[in-house]
C-alpha cells in the first residue's frame, strides 16, 4: 500500500491506495481566467482569497496553487498568493508552476510539507526540479511527457512515468512521494481517452505502486454539458485506481461523483461521509413513528 502524505502547517492529508479520493481545488489558477490574471498582477488577491474559502467549503481537500501570468514577477506573486491562502485555511498545498525559480521562492514560502506541481519525462526538467523535490522533502507530480511530447499510446506514458519514478529514486525521493499524471485527454477529439487513462492508471497501481492524479476537466473540454462528463470519467477513474485529481469541486455533479465512486469502492467507510453530507435534516427518524408514517402511504407534498 502506498501513502503519501502532504502537510499544511497545522493539516495532513494521506493519498493513498484504498483511502477517501482526495480533491484537489483547481480554481487558484489565472489560466484562462482574464479578470483574475489582472488582478494578481496588479496586487488584489481578494479574488484569490475568496476561491481558497470557496473551494475548502465545498469539500476540496487541497489547494493547487498557480500563478502563471505572462510578463508578471511569478516567483514573487506565487509566494504571496502562497502566504495569503495558508493565511485563510490551514489545507495543504499544491504548488504549481513550470518554471524552477517559483518552485524555489514557493517552497521557501510555504509552511508544512506540499506537493510539487510537476516534473516532465525530459532530462533536463528532471535534473531541475527532482533535487529540489528532494532537497525540500516535498512531494511530485511527475507528468507522463517527456522530450517526444505527448503519446498516444498508454504504453508509452506508462514507460515515461516509470523512468520518472526511478530517477526520482535516484535522487533519494521514494517512490510514495511521486504521484503520476496519466495525462488526460480530450475525449471529444479522441474517442478512446478515458480507456486509456483507465488502462494506464491499473499499471500504474498494480506495476509501479504510485498514486495518481489528473487535470479532470480536460476529459470534457469542447463538450456540452461537461460537469456530468467530467464526474462519470471521475467516478470510473476511482474504480481503476485514480486516487486523486485537480478538479473543481464547487461542481456538485463532480463532487457528487466522486463521493458516490468512494462509497461503492469501500473508501467511505460506513458510507460516513456520504451520509453527513446528504442527510435530509428534515427526515422522519427510524423507530415506530417512522413505521406509521410508512402504513399511511405518501402525503400530498410526496406524491
Amino acid at each position: 500500500m502506498t501513502d503519501t502524505v502532504i502537510s499544511s502547517a497545522s493539516k495532513e492529508i494521506v493519498i493513498g491506495f484504498d483511502r477517501p479520493f482526495v480533491m484537489i481545488g483547481e480554481r487558484i489558477n489565472p489560466t484562462g481566467r482574464k479578470l483574475l490574471a489582472e488582478e494578481m498582477k496588479n496586487g488584489d488577491f481578494s479574488r484569490v482569497e475568496a476561491d481558497a474559502l470557496s473551494q475548502v467549503a465545498a469539500g476540496a481537500h487541497m489547494l493547487d496553487v498557480n500563478a502563471g501570468i505572462p510578463l508578471a514577477d511569478e516567483p514573487a506573486l506565487l509566494c504571496e498568493v502562497i502566504r495569503l491562502v495558508q493565511s485563510v485555511t490551514d489545507v495543504p498545498l499544491s504548488i504549481d508552476s513550470s518554471i524552477i525559480e517559483a518552485l524555489e521562492a514557493g517552497i521557501a514560502a510555504y509552511e508544512g510539507k506540499p506537493l510539487i506541481n510537476s516534473v516532465t519525462g525530459e532530462l533536463e526538467v528532471m535534473e531541475r526540479v527532482l533535487p529540489l523535490v528532494a532537497k525540500s522533502g516535498a512531494a511530485v507530480v511527475a507528468i507522463s511527457n517527456d522530450e517526444t511530447g505527448i503519446s498516444e499510446d498508454p504504453d508509452v506514458r506508462f514507460e515515461v512515468a516509470k523512468r520518472i519514478v526511478s530517477v526520482a529514486n535516484d535522487f533519494g525521493i521514494p517512490t510514495a512521494d511521486v504521484i503520476v499524471d496519466p495525462l488526460v485527454m480530450p475525449i471529444g477529439a479522441m474517442g478512446n481517452a478515458g480507456q486509456q487513462v483507465f488502462r494506464l492508471v491499473r499499471r500504474l497501481r498494480e506495476e509501479l505502486g504510485v498514486n495518481t492524479t489528473c487535470g479532470a476537466s480536460n476529459v470534457s473540454f469542447g463538450l456540452p454539458n461537461r460537469h456530468a462528463i467530467t464526474g462519470t470519467f471521475l467516478a470510473m477513474a476511482v474504480g481503476a485506481g485514480m486516487t486523486s485529481a485537480i478538479m473543481n469541486p464547487l461542481h456538485s455533479e463532480v463532487k457528487s461523483a466522486v463521493m458516490g465512486a468512494d462509497v461503492l469502492m469501500g473508501n467511505d467507510q460506513n458510507c460516513a461521509n456520504w451520509i453527513s453530507i446528504h442527510r435530509d435534516p428534515d427526515a422522519t427518524p427510524s423507530g415506530r413513528g417512522g413505521r406509521r408514517n410508512r402504513r399511511r402511504g405518501p402525503t400530498q407534498e410526496t406524491v
